[in-house]
């Protein structure tokens, strides 16, 4: 199961806007996963003052994926040149990274984007 940088927003300060589903699925499943470009997602919103955390990304970061025992997706060659070869219903390149991922590792997503879905990706909200 990866989770969408929303998701992953919405599990360490909001559980109350996943799905009952959602939930279950975190809670049963025996490994979550993000990708590494959800931390350059969740930078970029602290830098540009959109995003309130309770300490800088970096510490932010540490402390969320001990906590939650989640496991990091690097990007490597086959996500990033499979995120260029989606079509263009998303734009968004965090998302088509993440996407891509998911294609690749054939996993679902948990995330409020059901666009997710338009490319054959498994979405949980």
């Amino acid at each position: 199961m990866i989770l969408d940088t929303c998701g992953l927003l919405w599990l360490v300060h909001d559980q109350n806007k996943m799905s009952h589903k959602a939930l279950e699925i975190i809670k049963n499943s025996p490994v979550l996963y993000i990708s590494a470009i959800s931390s350059f997602e969740i930078g970029l919103k602290y830098k540009a003052g959109k995003l309130l955390l309770p300490a800088p990304p970096k510490e932010w970061f540490q402390e969320i994926i001990k906590h939650h025992d989640i496991s990091i997706i690097n990007l490597d060659k086959d996500i990033c040149l499979k995120a260029t070869e989606l079509p263009d219903i998303h734009r968004d390149p965090c998302d088509r990274f993440i996407i891509a991922t998911a294609l690749i590792k054939k996993m679902a997503v948990i995330t409020a984007d059901t666009r997710f879905q338009e490319y054959g990706v498994t979405v949980y909200i």
